[in-house]
């Protein structure tokens, strides 16, 4: 029951419709597909991550160069074992960021082979239900193309909405304050009298005080409703203004999508830094990691929220106990585009606010091999 290979493929799927957040511009997503062999099984497992607008080549050459060499004829049902292996070995190049998408990578697809050798999805492996899991429907980036600020916020709501989803999610950050309240009062309008909302700052604001000046405006523009959560309004390595930040508000704080391995999650709930963590098994350092973070999470009484990737963090909300909802975007919403790279009949299926989990061995996500070959780097 060894590990025979371990082989990475970068691909690029475009944006069709451009479009931003606060800090910067999305008209393309780098993703990095891992497949893991073992010499026990003919089902193959399959890890991905996000990389970002750029860096797909760089995670994938970390898999290759760094990552693989080590692991090749290793015990495959050891997956703790490899991922301290993997954790040791890039020490010096890495320890967050591209080396750590990569460990990533590697660490979900032994843990996808593991579970489809047995037979089992994810969830049942981790010893969780295959029960619905609460979903938001995330979006509310700056389309300019689809008419007024306000006017293309309220719309994507009401369509929201109509799918069945009562709690959201749009950004905030890469307007003035002002014209950004103006969209938070829109977006609670279009909600009606149901859910929450969510608003996601990507790190735009500088200071403590300049975050603070806009979640004020925010909670006006929000009125009795209320907001569900602020997220990343700061920088993410500035752990004590959040913690500033959250003892000086009333709405909670959310942050970690980011982070890398428990320890800065450790630095994060010691800090007290945080109302509800945002971890995202694609970049702390996979499921291993995830694990282990959500578990110090829920010692501590810290709920998770964990980051893109329903198909996988769906998965993952059944194996813990402090996970609130899963963020999931709707394909035609062309932001989260993964599921291009999906077979259609084993893309991410929602109801009634909830996302379903499958019952197929494993993550449950099968990958068209002519969409990898198609947008393969």
């Amino acid at each position: 029951m060894t590990i025979t290979s371990v082989r990475a493929v970068a691909v690029r799927v475009p944006v069709a419709s451009p479009t931003r957040m606060a800090t910067r511009i999305l008209d393309k997503r780098d993703y990095v597909v891992v497949t893991v062999s073992r010499s026990d099984s003919p089902h193959d497992g399959v890890g991905y991550i996000y990389a970002g607008t750029a860096g797909g080549s760089v995670v994938a050459e970390a898999v290759s160069s760094l990552l693989a060499p080590v692991l090749v004829g290793r015990d495959a049902d050891d997956i703790v074992g490899a991922w301290d292996l993997m954790y040791q070995e890039t020490l010096l190049h890495g320890r967050r960021g591209a080396v750590m998408r990569a460990v990533s990578a590697v660490d979900i697809a032994l843990w996808d082979a593991a579970a489809r050798k047995a037979g089992l999805p994810l969830a049942r492996m981790l010893g969780g239900s295959l029960d619905p899991v609460p979903a938001y429907a995330s979006g509310g980036y700056y389309k300019p193309e689809a008419g007024s600020w306000t006017g293309a916020v309220a719309a994507e709501i009401q369509g929201n909405v109509e799918l069945g989803f009562t709690d959201h999610k749009i950004k905030v950050g890469g307007l003035p304050v002002a014209q950004d309240a103006s969209r938070v009062a829109a977006a609670i309008a279009a909600m009606g009298d149901r859910g929450r909302l969510a608003l996601d700052a990507n790190n735009a604001y500088r200071t403590v005080s300049e975050a603070e000046t806009a979640l004020r405006a925010f909670e006006e523009a929000a009125g009795d409703t209320g907001l569900w959560w602020f997220e990343e309004p700061l920088s993410p390595d500035d752990v004590r203004g959040h913690a500033r930040l959250r003892e000086r508000a009333r709405t909670p704080i959310a942050t970690g999508e980011i982070a890398a391995t428990r320890w800065e999650f450790r630095d994060l709930i010691e800090h007290g830094a945080a109302d509800i963590l945002q971890p995202d098994v694609g970049v702390l350092g996979g499921i291993t990691e995830f694990l282990r973070v959500c578990g110090a999470a829920a010692t501590f009484g810290v709920p998770v929220a964990p980051h893109w990737h329903a198909n996988l963090h769906a998965q993952l909300a059944a194996g813990v106990s402090n996970c609130l909802t899963v963020e999931h975007f709707t394909l035609d919403k062309d932001v989260y585009n993964f599921e291009l790279l999906v077979t259609p009949e084993t893309r991410m299926r929602f109801a009634d606010g909830h996302v379903l989990l499958s019952e197929e061995p494993g993550t449950g996500v099968v990958l068209s091999e002519d969409a990898l070959s198609r947008y393969a780097l």
